[in-house]
């Protein structure tokens, strides 16, 4: 890592990071995404950024919004997704990300919960959605939307402001309030799959400490460029895409949409890809798709530039020995791999893989031909970064090894359980659910089961409440069922029951 990383204690808060990058390299290109107005990917400077955020927070100080106060986002990746919530961040507000495709009446819920007394919206499309559910946001006191939403289908309200007039002539110098790390920063309500979504509060030192310590795992440096497409609204993207990214001085281009995605990996040719594992089955299942229309030949040449990848993966970590194959590698990569992985933009070093199991046929394919692959483990709770693999200890089968700081333990029921600075302050108004998180030694409880190898390594072996207890008295966890369907293209979704 470079010396321009800003650590947490240097950053203080969110805003107090911002600061810090916006001073240390103003003149440094931070974003870029694609401008439908112009045709064309533009980029920006952390200057550029740092004077939309005091034009932003003019215009919040105008709705007498006060410290403490919750304010909620409901965008696409962007570039105005940064500039929202820096302006709320240095304003001492708390932001709320709610995802652009909620069902109405769950937005509703988390704004009223919440007690949200502004959100912005992207367009049209998020203003349909919300038309069902203006009549339950009685908290809410503005709405302000990025794009016109000039429509006579869709009703009006007198909340409603469109971002440019809004903003309108306003200029203001950048404002950084200054918490204490162990303030509340952020709620991020996770899925409501056992009931009502509940609201995970998030300090300042909580995703800051996760995005340094994630830092530490790879080789990333200012030079890096991200891809950012997992929305922003998922913890993950939000700490590993944006967070760490400020912290090391490292570029984000934002991804037009995932029908797209294919286009701007060449297009952008990033460094680091965070993703889920369905990307990479998708690119999978196609590769394997076209391989049947090859020649036996081609079929051949491309399980043997696998099968000789994977192999030089295991010498070089130590877990097999040399073989002459090896001398192979370098005209097998310039025949097969190379063109594969120019499909990804042909420049990415560090692809990172979470938020669900990675088959391990699909690990070994594309380590296999040359792109390094690091699972690893986490949730919204512990900011959400727990474990992951690394360069020299990458066992693609396990999570990885915990990050710096960050203890794990088994409990009873083969519980994985954790402990660190990440681990969350508690659920919104929800004192019960928060007991029954974390108990009294502050260990989190993740509801996974799990177990560590001699080397740290650790193993998720299923969900606790997903176990199936055959007639017979045994138990089996269905997610190698489930990721053993989902290798054969037919299926889209899987779930075992």
């Amino acid at each position: 890592m470079t010396t321009s990383v800003i650590t947490p204690e240097r950053a203080g808060s969110l805003a107090g990071l911002f600061r810090e990058r916006v001073q240390a390299t103003p003149n440094k290109i931070a974003y870029h995404q694609f401008d439908i107005a112009r045709g064309a990917w533009v980029k920006c400077t952390w200057a550029d950024i740092a004077t939309e955020v005091g034009r932003w927070q003019f215009a919040l100080r105008r709705e007498g919004l006060e410290p403490g106060d919750r304010v909620a986002l409901m965008l696409r990746n962007s570039r105005e997704w940064i500039t929202f919530d820096q302006a709320a961040q240095g304003l001492g507000l708390i932001t709320i990300p709610l995802y652009t495709d909620d069902r109405a009446d769950n937005i509703a819920y988390i704004l009223e919960q919440a007690g949200v007394k502004l959100l912005l919206v992207e367009g049209k499309i998020q203003w349909r959605r919300l038309v069902p559910a203006l009549d339950k946001m009685p908290t809410v006191r503005s709405i302000i939307s990025l794009h016109s939403i000039e429509d006579g289908d869709l009703p009006g309200d007198s909340r409603l402001k469109v971002a440019s007039d809004w903003l309108f002539g306003l200029h203001g110098e950048l404002v950084t309030h200054s918490p204490k790390p162990e303030d509340l920063a952020t709620i991020v309500y996770t899925s409501g799959t056992t009931g009502r979504p509940k609201g995970v509060m998030l300090s300042h030192r909580n995703l800051l400490f996760n995005a340094y310590a994630a830092a530490q795992c790879g080789p990333l440096n200012a030079d890096d460029i991200f891809l950012s497409f997992l929305p922003l609204s998922h913890t993950l993207e939000r700490t590993a895409g944006y967070y760490l990214p400020m912290l090391i001085g490292a570029e984000v281009a934002f991804a037009r949409s995932i029908p797209q995605l294919g286009e701007d990996l060449t297009i952008v040719k990033p460094t680091v890809l965070i993703s889920v594992p369905r990307i990479y089955e998708s690119v999978y299942a196609k590769i394997q798709t076209g391989l049947k229309q090859k020649s036996a030949f081609a079929r051949f040449l491309f399980r043997t530039t696998v099968d000789t990848g994977w192999a030089r993966f295991e010498h070089a970590q130590g877990r097999a020995g040399w073989s002459p194959r090896f001398l192979l590698w370098p005209l097998l990569h310039r025949l097969v791999a190379r063109k594969v992985l120019a499909r990804l933009g042909g420049r990415l070093q560090y692809a990172v893989c979470g938020g669900a199991p990675l088959p391990p046929p699909i690990a070994r394919f594309f380590i296999g031909l040359g792109l390094p692959v690091y699972h690893g483990y986490g949730l919204t709770e512990a900011s959400p970064v727990v474990t992951a693999n690394r360069p020299d200890d990458n066992l693609p089968a396990s999570i990885g090894a915990p990050l710096p700081g960050i203890d794990v333990c088994i409990g009873d029921k083969d519980e994985l359980l954790t402990r660190s600075p990440s681990v969350m302050l508690g659920y919104w108004k929800n004192e019960e659910a928060t007991k029954a998180a974390i108990d009294s030694d502050g260990w989190l409880h993740t509801g996974d089961k799990a177990r560590v190898d001699d080397q740290g390594h650790v193993f998720i072996t299923g969900r606790i409440k997903d176990i199936i207890v055959l007639g017979n008295g045994e138990k089996i966890p269905p997610a190698d069922m489930e990721m053993a369907i989902q290798l054969d293209s037919l299926f889209d979704q899987v779930m075992v029951v």
